[in-house]
């Protein structure tokens, strides 16, 4: 087990809670965003996915901090992925009601695959009016937080959870790799099945923290608790009908955890899970009900959350708050000659029994290499760093695989550091140049978008971040 850190100073263990007047407001909001409207598609597969009805609702949940010098905004959305666009919508609204600057503003995904597209305006009415909802809701948190601000402490401390993480990446035995879906052999399979005639180990590791960011009021109760787990998702939800996954389970549980007010918030959020999942691959569960492993999933780490906010020896209000915003380039991956008239290839067919010997996906891919080489030379991405204290905080537009959160959580210059991916968007998966030479689906064409170097570059320019962050006084 990692060493527990504490916020704790010299200072602050000699002296009361408030001895000094507080310097530290904080503020939390939820708001509901499911939709109003059905049907509509739950994206995240290679086919449509419908929903007449919710199973439970989705949220957009806020936390504003302020200090007297820096204000910011931390928001989780139960959705997908997020459009950059719909976020930069309801970023201005926010900004307009409550005075914090837009580049203060950090939103990230959940990731439920059982929630909806966030930014359709062309199509079915029922999917293009939840974008109004999407925006309206994010907005409303932030400026319902912002107006909820108060003299606050915060503290933080992260505890494992081990048995729910599991590596999806695994290099099979002699023979049993299927061909992918441009006719070759990768090295390693995403989701390769249970059997043990077929699985030799995983690629590579997980990450087991998780990771809170506690905050309690001038009577030291709680106020709101943000939190951050690598974990993709956990699915298995009831058919056609939306949820927030363990991501609202969690949130629903941790006020009777903490024993909190009815006005407290908890928010989770989706850490480096690129390459991680809910399947213990080298063992059979018994069978479950729908929704029935996201309790179980949400229970267990309602309890290590609870578990980590124990540790936490003092809250302190008088703590360093800043956050810096940098837009980076990255080059596009395009395809190659060959690869784009393999692609034409696959697409013109049109004898049945061909079309049925191709590898699986094949038509999908061959689909979205012809639109990777469309692509533009590079893409914008906005990344986040925000010290709260002695907690760094890294905030990735993409599917991060796990190795490069581990990488950032143990090079970062602050004692305890917190990786959050799919904020401020998503723009595919994010692998590691070794990953990326392992091949599997998480590194192909039309999954990953982006040139082999991105996660180093990325890792570069949020490691300068958080040393800039951390070298202020």
């Amino acid at each position: 087990m990692k060493p527990v850190l504490f916020l704790v100073g010299a200072l602050a263990l000699a002296t009361p809670h408030f001895a000094k007047a507080a310097s530290l407001r904080a503020g939390a909001a939820e708001s509901d965003i499911t939709p109003k409207l059905f049907p509509v598609n739950m994206p995240g597969g290679f086919n449509a996915n419908m929903a007449t009805n919710a199973h439970d609702p989705l949220h957009a949940r806020a936390l504003v901090l302020d200090n007297g010098k820096t204000r910011l905004a931390m928001v989780v959305v139960d959705t997908l992925s997020g459009s950059p666009e719909a976020y930069d919508e309801a970023r201005a609204i926010a900004a307009a009601k409550t005075g914090i600057a837009t580049n203060r503003m950090l939103i990230s995904a959940t990731h439920a695959h059982s929630a909806v597209r966030s930014n359709t305006k062309e199509g079915p009415a029922p999917e293009v009016a939840y974008r109004k909802v999407f925006i309206d809701g994010i907005a409303d948190a932030i400026i319902r937080a912002h107006a909820a601000l108060q003299p606050a402490s915060v503290g933080f401390a992260a505890h494992p959870l081990p048995d729910e993480v599991f590596n999806r990446r695994w290099y099979l035995k002699p023979g049993k790799m299927p061909l992918n879906p441009f006719g070759k052999l990768d090295a390693v399979k995403m989701n390769p099945g249970r059997s043990p005639d077929v699985l030799d180990r995983p690629a590579a590791p997980t990450d087991p923290d998780i990771t809170v960011i506690s905050l309690q009021n001038k009577k030291r109760r709680p106020l709101a608790l943000f939190a951050n787990y690598s974990l993709h998702y956990v699915g298995a939800t009831p058919r056609g009908q939306v949820s927030a996954d363990y991501y609202g389970e969690f949130s629903r549980l941790m006020p009777w955890r903490l024993n909190a007010d009815k006005d407290f918030v908890a928010m989770m959020s989706n850490g480096t899970s690129g390459d991680i999942n809910n399947i213990p691959f080298n063992v059979i569960r018994p069978p479950r009900e729908p929704f029935e492993q996201i309790r179980i999933v949400a229970r267990k780490a309602a309890d290590t959350a609870w578990t980590a906010q124990q540790k936490i020896r003092t809250h302190l209000s008088d703590v360093p708050l800043e956050m810096i915003e940098r837009e980076i380039e990255l080059d596009y991956r395009h395809p190659s000659a060959k690869e784009i008239a393999d692609a034409q290839s696959i697409l013109a067919e049109k004898d049945k029994d061909k079309i049925a010997a191709f590898p699986r996906l094949s038509q999908a891919y061959a689909s979205r290499t012809l639109a990777a080489a469309k692509n533009p030379k590079s893409l914008t991405v906005k990344l986040h760093a925000i010290r709260i204290g002695d907690l760094g905080i890294c905030a990735i537009p993409f599917e991060t695989l796990v190795e490069i959160g581990l990488d950032l959580k143990k090079r970062s210059p602050f004692p305890q550091t917190m990786v959050i991916g799919l904020a401020n968007g998503r723009h595919g998966y994010l692998p590691t140049p070794e990953q990326h030479k392992l091949g599997g689906y998480e590194t192909w064409l039309g999954t990953c978008h982006v040139a082999e170097d991105s996660s180093v570059i990325i890792t570069r320019h949020l490691l300068e971040m958080l040393n800039d962050l951390k070298s202020r006084r």
